[in-house]
């Protein structure tokens, strides 16, 4: 019976340890239900402090985070305190670097996307809206959220992408400007006159509405020689929209293409010009049929 005794004995110490530390745990609770109710109520007057500035709503999520964050660290290492008398900040915390350690190599990959998101939300270059190009990615910044941002591409797919990623890789913010400039070839015959041609494309790009004359005039060169057309290298501003874009070039080709034809010029075919080491004889054929 002795084993017997010594296991009942046991269980009444744990049992009296667990009655002795009961009032020190309903403490440890209720401190934890006020750090609750301070994070929610701390919350909710940042967010309405910050809705009256300027700041961007991802910035002020993120504030709000790091604030609930330091409420509840506080509130659970004064319910820690409470629960096991011998804790001291100082340990919790010495603790709280070893832990750190083995879970910042644990996960490595997700406290590098939230730095990076961190770093990315205080960016002003990049915002919402903006239309971005990055790893071949290519679309609108529709959420930046603190591991990962949502982009909307022009055909309608949503790609998450891993903060990190547009933090080390040069990121193209096609919106960064309200316009946007774009360049297309246009080529003539040699039998052209090249002034002449230079004036009517310029006078058919001036008369698109999507070309914007007002800050940034509109340029043609001529550019090169090239197989059988010389060519003009025309550019002109539009907005900064992929959309405005191409609606841009569509009026503009069009408007050269008629303006040309107008004008009497050619846009050439490729000529291809044909030499023969020794001269041809050419015969011809008559109908094999009946007369």
């Amino acid at each position: 019976m002795e084993p017997v005794e010594i296991l009942l004995n046991q269980l009444r110490d744990i049992a009296r340890g667990a009655i002795a530390i009961l009032p020190q745990l309903a403490v440890a609770v209720l401190v934890i239900l006020l750090t609750w109710l301070v994070s929610k109520g701390a919350s909710a007057l940042l967010a309405r402090t910050l809705s009256r500035t300027k700041l961007r709503p991802s910035l002020q999520e993120l504030f709000n985070l790091l604030l609930s964050i330091g409420i509840w660290v506080l509130g659970i290492m004064i319910a820690a305190v409470i629960l096991f008398p011998g804790l001291t900040p100082a340990s919790i915390l010495a603790g709280l670097g070893i832990g750190s350690v083995a879970i910042g190599f644990a996960f490595k990959d997700v406290f590098e996307n939230f730095l990076a998101g961190i770093i990315i939300l205080f960016r002003r270059e990049m915002r919402m809206g903006d239309f971005i190009e990055c790893e071949d990615i290519e679309g609108k910044v529709a959420h930046i959220a603190i591991r990962e941002s949502h982009i909307q591409q022009t055909d309608g797919q949503l790609v998450i992408v891993p903060n990190s990623i547009l933090f080390k890789n040069p990121v193209t913010i096609r919106t960064h400007q309200d316009d946007r400039r774009v360049t297309v070839i246009a080529g003539v015959s040699y039998d052209t006159d090249v002034d002449q041609a230079r004036e009517v494309i310029e006078k058919a790009l001036k008369g698109c509405s999507t070309v914007k004359q007002d800050t940034r005039p509109v340029q043609v060169f001529a550019q090169e020689f090239a197989s059988s057309s010389i060519n003009f290298e025309v550019t002109w501003w539009t907005g900064s929209k992929p959309v405005d874009v191409r609606r841009s070039r569509d009026e503009v080709v069009a408007a050269v293409k008629r303006a040309l034809d107008e004008a009497g010029i050619e846009i050439p075919f490729p000529y291809r010009t044909l030499t023969f080491k020794e001269p041809l004889t050419m015969t011809a054929q008559g109908n094999d049929a009946e007369g």
